[in-house]
């Protein structure tokens, strides 16, 4: 029997770049990308070509950014999605490779952060689990001074786009994907939690480190979005066959930040260690 065709519409490079400027998408902006490549339709070039298409809406003078996670590094006792056996947890803290912003990949983000992060001229942050990858003329002051004991906060790239008037663009991803509203979480009384993770050691061995970091929970954010959308400006629209949404990066953080202490339980906050191995949380693990 012949195979049916692929699911559509057809997406192309130019056909992207065309409905992106008609959403709003603006030549010159700085705007941070959470995407999915699977939710546009049938791509002409796939990952590469959404690339193109975004930086031909934005222009030369446009400044593209996209989160490039790599929550796999860290510590092997705090993984549940699947859990590994607490006999081999020496072993991994012990050869586990550092992160390095060059060749570490992406994890849990997708292919077309991905694409950017291997893309010719990128640049990407230093967080070893939260960094960011950016195209344009505006990435090293996004990308400049991630600081590896700031996942998404005050000394994270989310600080520098806030500032900046950059603006999120969810093509296709839904608010769970949304890493601004992380930056409201350092912003209201917060748990901290001891996070592990692999570095270089003398002579470029591996070695382990443990730093404190505010506890980041992706839980509840497709509410926190909904409710966001209904009281705050949001240009919704299509991309292909991705619903997608464009607003400021400033008025998520500051919307997030009166909402979450409103609506998250303490129960909520506890780490999951502790608690169980039911709720995921951000970054993702391995």
């Amino acid at each position: 029997m012949p195979e049916s065709p692929p699911p559509g519409p057809l997406v192309t490079r130019g056909s992207l770049a065309a409905k992106l400027r008609d959403l709003g998408v603006e030549a010159g902006e700085t705007l941070l990308v959470h995407s999915s490549l699977s939710s546009l339709g049938w791509v002409c070039g796939g990952a590469v070509a959404v690339v193109q298409g975004l930086l031909d809406a934005l222009g030369p003078d446009g400044t593209l950014v996209v989160p490039t996670q790599s929550g796999d590094l860290s510590d092997p006792a705090q993984w549940g999605h699947p859990p590994v056996p607490e006999q081999w947890w020496p072993a991994i803290r012990a050869t586990m490779p550092a992160y390095d912003p060059r060749i570490t990949p992406s994890r849990g983000v997708g292919v077309i952060p991905e694409t950017v992060r291997t893309w010719p001229g990128a640049r990407r942050s230093a967080h070893p689990q939260t960094s960011f990858a950016a195209l344009g003329p505006r990435a090293a002051a996004v990308l400049d001074g991630h600081a590896p004991d700031c996942r998404l906060g005050e000394r994270s790239p989310l600080a520098r786009l806030e500032e900046s008037g950059a603006r999120v663009l969810l093509l296709g991803a839904g608010y769970d994907a949304c890493t601004a509203f992380h930056l409201a979480e350092y912003r209201i009384p917060s748990p901290v939690v001891e996070a592990g993770r692999p570095v270089f050691g003398a002579g470029g061995t591996a070695g382990w480190e443990v730093v404190s970091e505010v506890r980041i929970t992706s839980e509840r954010f497709d509410e926190l979005g909904a409710d966001f959308e209904r009281d705050r400006p949001v240009v919704r629209g299509r991309v292909g066959a991705a619903t997608t949404r464009l607003f400021p990066v400033a008025d998520a953080v500051a919307y997030a930040q009166r909402w979450l202490p409103l609506h998250r339980s303490r129960e909520e906050w506890i780490p999951e260690q502790v608690r169980g191995p039911a709720r995921r949380t951000s970054p993702p693990r391995p």
